[in-house]
């Protein structure tokens, strides 16, 4: 029988490592300062130091988008508690999406900060993984224009304002001011996040953050994008917020210039008019979260895939020397995963969302 045993285990575990090869199965790699804070916080996530497998028949870039994007957001079910619609100081409206609501007041909070042309139906996996990982509240944060919210002011921003943020995060305290809060950005939304986390420093309710597929500098990252997905994403970009409001856009004059751009880079490079300012450059520098990134002072884990078509990993290469210097910033990445995807097993749950609700449960 042990004969057989060891026979056996020796055929699965040359199956593995085959199936690895053929998949790009790889452990995650791991940017940090060795003697700084975040060093103790990844010896305790058993994740880091086994591989990521991608589900195997999601192993190729394309496929693992297209099944995230076009499939996986369809089959999730999942009703939010309720919307509250919130009105800004300058009058334009946001709104935050529960779930977990009646949980106990004292419940920690995930304030979640959503994709590009996020809603609370695109973001369902995500609120539904961490809250089942977790235990916690959920709170998504929706930015103007998102879910077809009314604009009565001309003005939106693809990476959100920090403003509305903060007036978003009042009223999260306000609802629940015994319950502690943690930060979670998708994709565009890490820009937000991040950005709102380097302009705060300390001065931030929130305890942990984790920033799932950043495009690092938001002057530079679009030009990386594969140029099939941002010809579509623009496109996507003019059926969210262009052509719902046309009323509303109609006294701001650059907006037939924008809706003639091909690219996320060209549409960013264009819209800063609607955004709310006068010329790009002030645009970007109240928008690049890396303008302020190294004032970042809570733990933040930062997640990218080598193979995401949409958020290059070229963009963290000018940044590597920087995050290794830093105490309390840890960059994990994966040779696989996609865009925002990174399925594993059969049931393609999210890799990482377990590997956030790890790390935020950590403080």
């Amino acid at each position: 029988m042990s004969i057989f045993n060891a026979t056996f285990n020796r055929a699965t575990q040359l199956t593995q490592t085959v199936l690895d090869q053929v998949t790009g199965a790889e452990l995650p790699k791991l940017y940090y300062k060795p003697d700084g804070q975040m060093a103790e916080v990844l010896e305790q996530l058993p994740q880091l130091h086994d591989k990521y497998r991608p589900t195997p028949w999601l192993s190729n870039t394309h496929a693992h988008l297209l099944y995230f994007d076009i499939i996986k957001k369809k089959t999730i079910k999942l009703e939010y508690d309720r919307l509250d619609q919130l009105t800004m100081q300058d009058g334009g409206i946001t709104a935050i999406s529960w779930y977990g609501y009646d949980l106990p007041k004292n419940t920690p909070t995930v304030v979640i900060m959503h994709t590009i042309t996020g809603t609370p139906a695109s973001m369902r996996e995500l609120v539904k993984d961490l809250h089942e990982y977790t235990g916690w509240r959920i709170a998504l944060c929706l930015r103007r224009g998102h879910a077809g919210l009314p604009m009565p002011v001309p003005q939106m921003s693809i990476f959100g304002s920090t403003s509305d943020l903060k007036e978003q995060l009042v009223f999260i305290q306000k609802q629940f001011p015994q319950s502690e809060l943690y930060a979670v950005g998708s994709s565009a939304g890490t820009g937000l996040l991040v950005r709102y986390l380097g302009e705060q420093g300390e001065d931030t309710p929130f305890k942990a953050a984790f920033a799932m597929c950043p495009g690092y500098d938001t002057e530079l990252g679009f030009e990386n994008v594969h140029p099939f997905y941002t010809k579509i994403m623009t496109k996507k970009l003019f059926q969210s917020f262009i052509e719902p409001y046309e009323q509303t856009w109609r006294q701001i004059g650059s907006v037939q210039k924008v809706l003639q751009t091909k690219t996320l880079q060209e549409f960013q490079n264009e819209y800063y008019e609607m955004a709310g300012y006068a010329d790009y450059q002030s645009y970007s520098q109240a928008i690049n979260p890396i303008y302020v990134f190294e004032n970042v002072k809570i733990p933040l884990m930062i997640l990218n895939a080598e193979d995401d078509p949409v958020c290059s990993i070229k963009n963290l290469e000018p940044f590597k020397q920087t995050i290794q210097s830093m105490e309390n910033v840890a960059v994990v990445t994966t040779k696989k995963g996609s865009h925002c995807g990174f399925y594993e097993g059969v049931q393609t749950k999210s890799w990482a969302s377990r590997l956030m609700a790890d790390f935020l449960k950590q403080f």
